[in-house]
């Protein structure tokens, strides 16, 4: 509330120093002469926007701040919840399909190699298209599309049993080269994850953006836990529901029931969503804590290259790059883990599995509010984000010991691997704002969530690989140490790269393509 009033005071300063006439109402008149240059030709948008508030000044004074910033982070969180219980379904079904379908774990990862690759591709374009036209737009162009993808899983029940040869350029796909055989189910999938992942490219790109818009950076990084807890919140739903469901009704009613969440979503998003200063449940006071941030040049959404040019930018898609496969790996191999080395099939493992997102959602949500605190406390950006980032990276290396623990023991492994994977990814999405502008922010996250995407892909034909070749040997266990032990080095690496690319986070100065 006396942020609005100094900014208030402090616009009608400038005002008058750079030789305009000071308005009559400072909220509403403009200069009455603007030089070529007109710096001063007019109140900037955020303040004149708080000014469609008020009355008078003092009104902000005598106001509460209104909270509505946080439905928007609910409204963001749960569409990040459907997205991850889309992704999730097929790993869930995974011990069901591999009787149905009689695939191999290397046509699984290629599979799950196919939704990556064409994520990687999503993530950039919705990066550009959503800097382009908007939160809103982008966001609502991507649920539709990857809802109406998901219901398009359901028809592959059709050609379970069926074989079809495939051409001898993709015999590399047949478990027998020689025949070139391959279930057509297999096939469809490839195909249906591919429209799946280029749509849901659009999640994280929009996401961010709304929470650079919506919050100051000293509430960014919780807000930002917030939203992005809807990842761990999916993976404890579809646990609980999507086994119960596939045995109920077949496990091609799955999918549609998550294509039909996306579209109940989206009739909360329209009528709700949009700039802060277009919405009428905003007062000024919440207004001005919303821009409370220092005022940014306005400018056009840069070009892919222009990005790349600065080494800040890098430190990002690095740590994307390191550390979003070990994620991927939760989340497509976790079923297939404790069937194969516990024997628990997903009609017992799913509690071990929801245990292991719960733990992940609160733990992430405290390692989100870490970093916000010690700013708020008077540390630095960059000493607060690194301290957290660094502790992140610490504790992920416990994981090096799931395979020799007991059941339970290695839940709490993997859990306390997840919740700082998660409160890692907070922290560094929240660096893209911390260095970048709003008009770049969403086409950062878009190469960064790219080059994960694009880490994912390889890393899971890589453990389908690695997992069929212990299969050999009739030693899963032995493949899923190899992989926990590269996930536990990851953030370590991730970070030293981070910090040679970007050893402060500060504000970098932009230039026009």
């Amino acid at each position: 509330m006396m942020v609005a009033s100094l900014l208030f005071h402090t616009s009608a300063n400038r005002i008058g120093s750079s030789g305009c006439s000071p308005p009559a109402n400072p909220f509403f008149a403009t200069c009455q002469k603007q030089p070529a240059w007109h710096a001063c030709a007019r109140l900037p948008d955020h303040w004149s926007a708080a000014a469609t508030h008020l009355t008078h000044p003092m009104t902000a004074l005598s106001t509460a701040p209104t909270r509505y910033r946080w439905f928007i982070c609910a409204l963001v969180f749960f569409a990040t919840t459907i997205n991850y219980i889309d992704r999730q379904i097929l790993a869930l079904l995974k011990p069901m399909l591999d009787t149905d379908i009689g695939w191999t774990n290397i046509q699984y990862g290629w599979v799950n190699s196919a939704f990556q690759g064409a994520y990687a591709v999503g993530l950039l374009w919705f990066g550009r298209f959503v800097d382009r036209v908007g939160v809103k737009r982008g966001y609502q162009v991507s649920i539709i599309a990857w809802s109406v993808a998901a219901i398009l899983h359901a028809p592959i029940i059709l050609l379970v049993g069926k074989q079809m040869t495939l051409p001898p350029a993709f015999g590399w796909l047949a478990s027998n080269p020689a025949t070139l055989l391959v279930p057509s189910a297999f096939v469809a999938f490839l195909v249906a994850r591919v429209l799946l992942g280029v749509s849901e490219g659009g999640n994280f790109p929009a996401a961010i953006k709304a929470m650079t818009q919506w919050f100051p950076q000293r509430e960014r990084a919780l807000a930002t836990s917030l939203f992005n807890a809807g990842t761990n919140a999916g993976a404890i739903f579809a646990p609980a529901l999507v086994p119960p469901l596939a045995y109920l009704m077949g496990w091609e009613w799955t999918f549609v029931f998550a294509g039909l969440a996306g579209f109940l979503w989206l009739a909360f998003w329209i009528p709700k969503y949009d700039t802060p200063d277009k919405r009428p449940e905003v007062n000024a006071a919440e207004l001005a804590i919303i821009h409370s941030d220092p005022a940014e040049i306005p400018g056009q959404p840069l070009p892919w290259l222009s990005v790349l040019k600065y080494r800040q930018a890098w430190s990002f898609i690095t740590s994307k790059f390191l550390t979003d496969p070990v994620w991927w790996f939760f989340l497509s191999w976790l079923p297939d883990f404790f069937k194969k080395t516990r024997g628990l099939d997903i009609k017992n493992s799913w509690i071990h599995l929801v245990t292991i997102y719960s733990i992940i959602t609160v733990l992430s949500i405290a390692g989100g509010w870490l970093t916000g605190y010690l700013i708020r406390s008077g540390w630095s950006v960059s000493r607060a984000r690194k301290t957290g980032m660094l502790a992140f990276a610490l504790l992920v290396v416990p994981i090096v010991f799931v395979s020799k623990a007991g059941d339970w023991p290695a839940v709490l492994l993997i859990g306390l691997a997840g919740s700082a994977h998660q409160a890692w990814s907070a922290t560094i999405f929240t660096t893209v704002s911390d260095m970048f502008p709003k008009r770049a922010v969403a086409t950062l996250i878009g190469i960064g969530g790219m080059a994960g995407a694009v880490g994912g892909m390889i890393f899971q034909v890589f453990v389908g690989a690695m997992l069929d070749k212990f299969a050999k040997t009739h030693d899963a266990s032995g493949g899923y140490a190899v992989l926990f032990g590269i996930c536990a080095c990851a953030y370590l690496v991730a970070f030293a790269i981070n910090h040679l690319f970007a050893p402060k986070f500060e504000a970098v100065r932009m230039t026009e393509a």
